[in-house]
């Protein structure tokens, strides 16, 4: 089954600014991790977090917030990345950020929630037409890949 069907130019709209303001944000965080911090002081820090598996978990989040925040913004992949993105804000909000509680100056999970629900609700409604997938890709793979 292929998707054929395009969201109204309104809401083609909304997705373009949801998809450019989270992805610039999702971007932004993984380059901090990769760049800023580094890989090793990433592993440090999950690991200080108390974040399982941080030799793994720490590359695999970086390169996820990186290259699904720059999909995220070409509208490329947006089901995919959107999916892991949700992933990750998921885990985040459990194992750092729940015992903290709501509010994101305490440590808590405010921002987190609304970024994963953010990249979730680009996974089940697509890039839009004003996307690389709109442009090149609708009609031509899969509906849960573009």
């Amino acid at each position: 089954m292929t998707n054929t069907t395009a969201p109204s130019p309104a809401a083609s709209l909304g997705l373009l600014l949801l998809r450019v303001v989270v992805g610039a944000v999702f971007a932004a965080h993984g380059a901090q991790k990769i760049f800023e911090f580094t890989i090793p002081g990433t592993i440090g820090s999950f690991a200080d977090m108390g974040v399982p598996l941080p030799e793994i978990a720490a590359p695999a989040v970086s390169f996820i917030e990186f290259g699904g925040g720059i999909l995220l913004i070409l509208g490329l992949f947006t089901r995919v990345a959107g999916i892991l993105l949700a992933g990750d804000m998921i885990v985040a909000l459990v194992t750092v950020h729940l015992p903290a509680g709501l509010w994101v100056g305490e440590g808590g999970y405010e921002f987190v929630a609304v970024l994963g629900a953010a990249a979730l609700a680009l996974a089940l409604t697509g890039a839009g037409r004003i996307s690389v997938e709109g442009a090149f890709l609708r009609g031509r793979v899969p509906a849960w890949l573009s």
